[in-house]
């Protein structure tokens, strides 16, 4: 799953349907037949007795950009109509366009923004939006709007409101990157986008306020991240990345949450550039990643 900066004319075609025979010679003849070359091709099936097929091809085509729709009609045909196939073509030129909401905690964003900077994720920060002004200084140092938008439990509603103003048709993707508030289903059907959350792996145990005094307390052997998408279960959404580290008796509270939270802003940035790779297929309430 090694990263590379993609090149100018570097197509990506996302497949995943009912398996059957054909599906790779139909996706290879579409591709030749407009003259790409498949760079990388990955492909997962959960059965080939009429399991489900997942495919990531990623290939080169002269003047991509101007051969899309042509392509496109040859895949309708090809793997749409000919196979019940649904698939996604990618110019990888592109970045994604993610749209941050974060709170007063700085590790998950200030590390998204610094892989941002770096070239370590194929994306731009179009806006940082927080219900706390406290990172304000922090983003701007980047070059990227903040947005404050304060959040009470009476101004929610008209919260969200300015959060959609604000980002929707501007944004591919939204990552919360440690934001302390749930968003509502209203939300996240108006949205549009995927929205990738991250959180420190206790769930369920250790819910609400003071994980990591509860866990200490416990004496807990592990601690850890998960990156999920959203949906309107909170906390339920398809898996992305998870890890852990090992923590023991000598280790204080604190100890613990510094630990946690290297562990969420690798976990994190691990699933925004998965993302932003166009690598994950949603199934269901799973993932599969290439």
């Amino acid at each position: 799953m090694a990263s590379h900066q993609s090149r100018p004319e570097e197509g990506r075609l996302i497949v995943q349907g009912e398996d059957r025979p054909g599906i790779v010679s139909a996706v290879s003849s579409a591709l030749t037949s407009v003259g790409a070359n498949i760079v990388s091709l990955d492909q997962y099936s959960s059965d080939p007795g009429g399991g489900r097929f997942f495919q990531r091809t990623v290939f080169h085509l002269v003047d991509l950009s101007n051969r899309l729709q042509e392509l496109g009609k040859i895949l309708d045909a090809r793997l749409g109509e000919e196979l019940g196939l649904t698939w996604r073509l990618v110019e990888a030129r592109k970045p994604k366009r993610v749209g941050i909401l974060a709170s007063k905690a700085d590790h998950c964003l200030l590390d998204l923004l610094w892989r941002q900077r770096r070239g370590e994720i194929p994306m731009t920060v179009p806006m940082v939006i927080s219900n706390h002004p406290d990172l304000g200084d922090d983003v701007r140092q980047f070059g990227i709007p903040f947005i404050h938008v304060p959040v009470t439990k009476d101004t929610k509603a008209e919260a969200e409101k300015e959060h959609l103003n604000l980002l929707k048709g501007n944004v591919d993707v939204v990552v919360l990157a440690r934001y302390m508030q749930i968003l509502s289903g209203d939300f996240l059907d108006e949205i549009g986008v995927p929205v990738i959350n991250i959180h420190h792996s206790f769930l369920p145990a250790f819910i609400g306020a003071g994980p990591y005094q509860k866990a200490k307390e416990r004496g807990v052997k592990l601690v850890g991240a998960t990156a999920h998408y959203v949906t309107e279960d909170l906390d339920e959404g398809p898996i992305i990345e998870q890890d852990v580290v090992r923590v023991s008796h000598e280790h204080t509270t604190a100890d613990l949450q510094r630990r946690g939270a290297d562990v969420e802003r690798q976990v994190l940035s691990r699933a925004v550039a998965w993302h932003c790779e166009d690598r994950i297929i949603r199934d269901g309430n799973t993932t599969v990643i290439f």
